[in-house]
């Protein structure tokens, strides 16, 4: 078996690395239901305002929005229900040293699908300052405005 296992992306959360400094992230398998395999291979997540939460010694992923499967009957799942991550021990408790300690949050970057599984990349992350933004966007524009200029001067 090859170590490249094929890696579909199902959602990104863009808003995650415009909002914190990502300082490592870690692969996570994630617990679902039934129907929320297909809700999440179909695209039907919403998490702008997502994040993880460690209690009792477990990894929780609030704040997840999953779609109730259309084609589904009456056993379909809560759509707003926390959803256990899974990890090692010695993981979690790295992690919950670096979330207390050092003022970190763990936010979920990406959903993907590995091997036919359903994992998520959960992140490390400091919030920015409103400053720190700023300087981003200023980059962003600049670079926007340099690729413009190479364009423009290749045409013509």
């Amino acid at each position: 078996m090859s170590t490249n296992a094929p890696v579909k992306l199902l959602a990104k959360n863009r808003k995650a690395r415009f909002n914190y400094t990502i300082e490592e992230s870690l692969e996570c398998g994630i617990v679902l239901e039934g129907t929320e395999v297909k809700s999440f291979r179909s695209g039907n997540i919403s998490f702008p305002d997502a994040f993880a939460e460690i209690r009792d010694g477990e990894v929780w992923l609030m704040g997840l929005h999953v779609t109730p499967y259309v084609y589904s009957s009456i056993f379909n799942h809560d759509p707003d229900r926390p959803k256990k991550l899974l990890l090692h021990r010695e993981e979690i408790k790295r992690l919950v040293r670096k979330v207390d300690e050092k003022g970190f949050t763990l936010i979920p970057l990406e959903f993907y699908l590995k091997n036919g599984i359903i994992k998520v990349e959960l992140g490390i992350c400091r919030g920015k300052k409103v400053f720190d933004k700023r300087t981003d966007i200023r980059d962003r524009d600049v670079k926007r405005d340099l690729q413009r200029e190479i364009r423009s001067r290749n045409n013509g």
